[in-house]
């Protein structure tokens, strides 16, 4: 079947095989979040951005096989309720920027920087700092594919809650570390709702700049 990104909170994972790798998206409540499972096809290694809540439907989703690691893309309790079960059950190390992790309810093994990399079997994704949503937000990028968290949505930049310093940040970090560096052809998998591409979005940018949200 044809990926679509289109998941609803109790439906199942919409499933994306790549060559390298296969993404596995499933919504979980209360709050209607995204929760992506990223397996290397090669070793069978997995990582789980944002282990968001419905802990029993997140390690459902993982199974049998490993995953060495939890990426959480943001300090906001909405993207990390499950976080402290799934590790404790998985043992993976929880990854996050380091500005925002203290923020998370268990220790960080492994604090990210903008450009890092974080390796899943033999892929490495690219660590994309985008300042305004948080401190520490980040997002994840594979050539073609971006997990942006709360940071970028079909149809704006994530909520900086009307602060335009903190406005200001996020659309020039997007529109520098994404926009001006990555292809239209981009897939965007946001942390709520459905996907989108960077082509489709990028009409839009100075609409987003005019009216600061």
């Amino acid at each position: 079947m044809t990926y679509t990104g289109d998941v609803r909170v109790g439906g199942p994972a919409d499933v994306r095989e790549l060559s390298a790798l296969t993404i596995s998206k499933l919504a979980v409540g209360p709050y209607d979040n995204n929760a992506y499972l990223v397996r290397c096809n090669e070793t069978g290694d997995g990582v789980l951005i944002d282990a968001a809540a419905d802990a029993d439907r997140l390690l459902a989703l993982i199974g049998d096989q490993p995953i060495s690691k939890i990426v959480t893309t943001h300090r906001h309790h909405d993207h990390w309720q499950a976080l402290e079960r799934v590790a404790g059950v998985t043992g993976a190390a929880v990854v996050a920027h380091p500005l925002d992790a203290p923020e998370l309810p268990v220790p960080v093994d492994q604090e990210v920087e903008h450009g890092d990399g974080v390796t899943v079997g033999v892929v490495s994704l690219e660590v994309i700092h985008l300042r305004g949503h948080t401190p520490g937000s980040i997002a994840l990028h594979h050539p073609g594919h971006l997990f942006t968290g709360d940071s970028l949505f079909p149809g704006g930049v994530g909520n900086t809650e009307k602060d335009p310093k903190r406005f200001e940040q996020l659309f020039t970090d997007v529109s520098e570390r994404i926009f001006n560096r990555l292809p239209d052809d981009t897939w965007v998998y946001p942390g709520h709702g459905k996907d989108t591409t960077l082509g489709a979005e990028r009409p839009s940018l100075p609409e987003w700049r005019a009216r600061g949200w």
